[in-house]
């Protein structure tokens, strides 16, 4: 069959010269798999796509991959040569983008090379032998004009397609997974249906595979990690826990959700881009969604959660938003480094973190992460009739808080469940400056007994009393973003203690503005 010029391009393996080859033992296969991989073999080597090596220095054993049609797949175990060969500094796709940037065509042409990997061939001194296409167009007419272009590189480097595998002129068809067509991008069927189709998972086997398959999905699934938690905890570290009530309603929860997935669309350009947080104690969910031409009608693009650490667990509301914050940009960089992102949340981190006088260690880190995005923080109220929020309104997931489009008191920022505002916290608050540097620090006493502590460096030169009254001042603004009522103060610099209760004069200069 012909195939690539050599004179075009030809594969080598490069090999790291410490590495020894490896001879690995023949593998004992079945009788009727081992006919099948004769004859595919055989196949090949008539083809020419395989030659006998004479003294191999390495040997690998094939890998059989059933076919729909009955026949075997041979793929090849090169873990070792994999180990033995540098990387290429190449970087994929992200397959996010890739399927967002085929979604939204009118017309598709699926393609497939015929034995893809067999039309390039290997240098001269090793002897072995890449492959989907896919042609787009946003008009009909055009589509023939885009296949003419295709096929005529085609022709000129004597590549082949598989007929079989090849859809021409289709409005939807399948990617890495996923159903992408004019209206966005769907779940493929197969993979609902494989969900769909399993029986309660009782091996911790069985339990990774049902994840790992949700995981795949996970950007169509609303609050996925608080709705599966009762299963993650199977899988912790010294957890004798079995499959219970808990795991069995969860895992009827996602079949039932999965039965009218959501329709995700990609992003446009041109439009900002509409994130919903929403922070609870141990959780946190977001939904990136974006509004039409019109601006009336919102539509969504990636859902996400994530189960707080324990350590994330224990910092205070609006800290947890913060790291959710930050956790999130990472996840959704693809779509949020291009866009200005509106972000809706109980709380505005984006103030928190970007106007705050002194920076802790983590503070300055989140700052210095969510630096290079255009984020704003805008009030739910800002936001006009949101598809997003009515699609999770109507998908609560039990004993959370569905995201609503009206908020009722612009005044509340913060309601915690069992909330006691009658009882007391008490903050400590020092500072101290030297040659060495200015830092301060707080500790938060909880009515339960909690304790939250608090660091900073003041980057600023300044007096001892400064640092006092700045450890003061962000104790107060913590316990204020905290929404503490009633907070009992206590400190070593009675200049600042009395100043404070103005029963003291401000006479120095620089305390002045503090006063």
């Amino acid at each position: 069959m012909p195939r690539l010029r050599t004179d075009i391009v030809v594969h080598r393996v490069p090999l790291k010269p410490e590495c020894n080859p490896v001879r690995q033992k023949l593998r004992k296969m079945k009788p009727d798999v081992l006919i099948k991989i004769k004859e595919e073999v055989q196949k090949q080597i008539e083809a020419g796509f395989l030659t006998v090596s004479k003294y191999p220095e390495w040997m690998v054993n094939i890998v059989p991959v059933p076919k729909k049609d009955g026949k075997v797949r041979i793929c090849v175990d090169y873990r070792d040569l994999n180990r033995a060969s540098p990387k290429d500094n190449f970087p994929l796709p992200h397959i996010d983008m890739l399927v967002d940037n085929t979604a939204r065509y009118s017309t598709f042409s699926f393609m497939d090379g015929f034995s893809g990997y067999n039309q390039i061939k290997m240098a001269k001194e090793i002897e072995v032998y890449v492959d989907d296409m896919i042609a787009k167009s946003k008009v009909d007419e055009d589509h023939t004009t885009t296949l003419q272009k295709l096929f005529d590189r085609l022709r000129k480097y004597q590549l082949k397609l598989n007929p079989s595998k090849c859809t021409f002129g289709a409005t939807s068809g399948k990617l890495l997974g996923f159903i992408v067509s004019e209206e966005g991008i769907r779940v493929y069927p197969d993979k609902v249906r494989a969900i769909m189709e399993m029986s309660s998972p009782k091996t911790e086997k069985e339990i990774r595979g049902f994840l790992g398959r949700l995981n795949y999905i996970s950007r169509f699934i609303s609050h996925l990690t608080p709705t599966c938690e009762p299963i993650f905890k199977l899988l912790r570290k010294n957890n004798p826990g079995k499959w219970n009530e808990d795991c069995e309603e969860a895992f009827n929860k996602i079949k039932q959700y999965l039965q009218s997935p959501p329709v995700l669309i990609p992003p446009a350009q041109g439009r900002p881009l509409i994130l919903y947080l929403t922070v609870l104690e141990s959780f946190m969910g977001g939904v990136l969604g974006q509004h039409d031409l019109s601006g009336k009608k919102e539509h969504a693009i990636y859902y996400l959660s994530k189960k707080f650490t324990d350590y994330e667990s224990r910092y205070s509301m609006l800290e947890r938003t913060c790291c959710a914050l930050v956790w999130t940009a990472h996840r959704l960089r693809q779509y949020m480094l291009y866009h200005t992102t509106c972000l809706i949340s109980k709380m505005d981190p984006i103030k928190y973190i970007f106007e705050k006088p002194s920076l802790s260690g983590r503070i300055a880190k989140w700052q210095v992460l969510l630096s290079e995005y255009d984020i704003v923080y805008v009030t739910k109220k800002a936001i006009k009739g949101s598809a997003v929020a009515d699609h999770l309104a109507a998908q609560p997931v039990a004993d959370y808080e569905p995201m609503r489009i009206d908020f009722p008191d612009e005044n509340i920022f913060l309601v915690e469940k069992n909330a006691r505002d009658h009882e007391t916290w008490t903050m400590l608050f020092d500072g101290a400056s030297n040659e060495l540097g200015h830092g301060i620090g707080v500790v938060l006493i909880s009515p339960e007994g909690k304790v939250f502590p608090l660091t900073a460096k003041l980057c600023f030169e300044c007096t001892h009393n400064i640092a006092e009254y700045e450890a003061c001042i962000m104790g107060l603004q913590v316990a204020c973003d905290m929404s503490i009522k009633k907070l009992k103060v206590l400190g070593d610099s009675m200049l600042v203690i009395h100043q404070v209760k103005e029963e003291w004069e401000t006479r120095h200069a620089k305390l002045v503005p503090y006063s």
